[in-house]
């Protein structure tokens, strides 16, 4: 399991402690706010420019019971080490980043071990982005212990190129919908789901509505033949 050890220290409390900060990598520079180029933007935020980093692993030790969820992971998976990218705590919450050829398997783990016993799985959110080259969409997973109440999330990411992911469905049946709203606005193929169509665009609808490449307007719509005009077209401030 990737981790990056740091100077021994915690806290004994069993609650999670502020961690030492997560180990980060540059993903690239962002310019304005909102994603609006040129002379169209009238947010007031077009000149801000700032480096894009993401957590990329955290030293041990975590915190409080994030330390015993990850021991007790690398006690009843065998495979842990190739099941985990990296563990993440940040703003005092816990992520474990999994390779999708071990969802299932991680994912029953969580729920029907009886240390760990995640029973909820609150759906799936989809996330683009675009200027991670190979990891351009990702899956995250929020889940909840009723019986420890504790949460973390699992997080998937796969390429623009090959967005399969497998469906969690068997596994958590209250992700169904969920999956085929993250399909239907991000392109996130989820592979064994029960009907995995379109839930809110129509099914020939081109496209997919939540990608940060998707236009933000200019687009057809049904509705007596509208169209929205792109953000720099809709008001004159001359």
């Amino acid at each position: 399991m990737s981790e990056v050890r740091p100077p021994a220290g915690g806290d004994a409390t069993g609650e999670p402690a502020v961690p030492t900060g997560p180990v980060t990598e540059v993903v690239g520079r962002r310019q304005g706010m909102f994603g609006v180029r040129g002379p169209g933007d009238t947010s007031g935020y077009g000149g801000l420019v700032r480096t894009v980093t993401r957590p990329f692993a955290s030293p041990r030790p975590y915190g409080g019971w994030f330390d015993a969820v990850v021991d007790r992971l690398a006690q009843v998976l065998p495979d842990v080490d190739a099941a985990v990218e990296a563990v993440v705590v940040d703003r005092g919450e816990l992520t474990f980043h999994v390779r999708r050829e071990h969802l299932l398997t991680f994912m029953q783990t969580l729920r029907d071990d009886p240390e760990l016993r995640f029973e909820m799985c609150l759906g799936v959110d989809g996330v683009h982005l675009p200027d991670q080259e190979g990891r351009e969409l990702h899956a995250v997973y929020p889940l909840l212990s009723y019986t420890h109440n504790r949460r973390l999330r699992v997080e998937v990411a796969v390429p623009d190129a090959d967005p399969h992911v497998p469906s969690v469905v068997t596994v958590y049946p209250g992700n169904d919908w969920h999956e085929r709203e993250t399909y239907d606005f991000f392109g996130i193929v989820f592979d064994g789901h029960p009907a995995l169509t379109r839930i809110l665009m129509p099914d020939d609808w081109p496209g997919h509505p939540q990608r940060k490449d998707y236009p933000l307007g200019g687009i057809p719509v049904e509705y007596k033949g509208a169209e929205i005009p792109p953000p720099d077209e809709r008001r004159s401030y001359s």
